[in-house]
């Protein structure tokens, strides 16, 4: 499975970005697609995943309500909308796959783009 993220960028904070994780290889693997950034000096930190069967959606508590997941089938992207940007949002967005949902952990990871907001 390869993965590759697009969509970074500088945003002011209140702003919006999307980001996109275009999806190939054995994505009939494939469990979950999940989101993760990392801030220089900080740990990484779980943003979102989204179920590739059925698409139920998880988000962590410090975006909730500001980020949804999505993703279309027929491009197998899938896409993480930020709404109401803060600075503390500023870090290097990976996406990755999941392809097991009896073991914790991923399989796969995206080269990570970078979302930089500005106050």
């Amino acid at each position: 499975v390869q993965l590759v993220e697009s969509g970074g960028g500088l945003v002011q904070a209140g702003g919006s970005l999307r980001l996109s994780c275009a999806v190939s290889g054995h994505i009939n693997n494939i469990y979950a697609i999940g989101w993760f950034r990392q801030a220089p000096g900080k740990e990484r930190e779980f943003v979102s995943k989204i179920y590739w069967n059925g698409g139920r959606t998880d988000y962590g508590d410090s975006v909730k309500g500001r980020f949804t997941s999505s993703r279309d089938n027929a491009e197998n992207t899938v896409y993480l909308q930020m709404d109401s940007l803060k600075p503390d949002d500023t870090a290097v967005y990976s996406c990755a796959a999941d392809l097991s949902q009896y073991r914790v952990g991923y399989d796969y990871w995206g080269q990570g783009t970078q979302v930089t907001v500005s106050s």
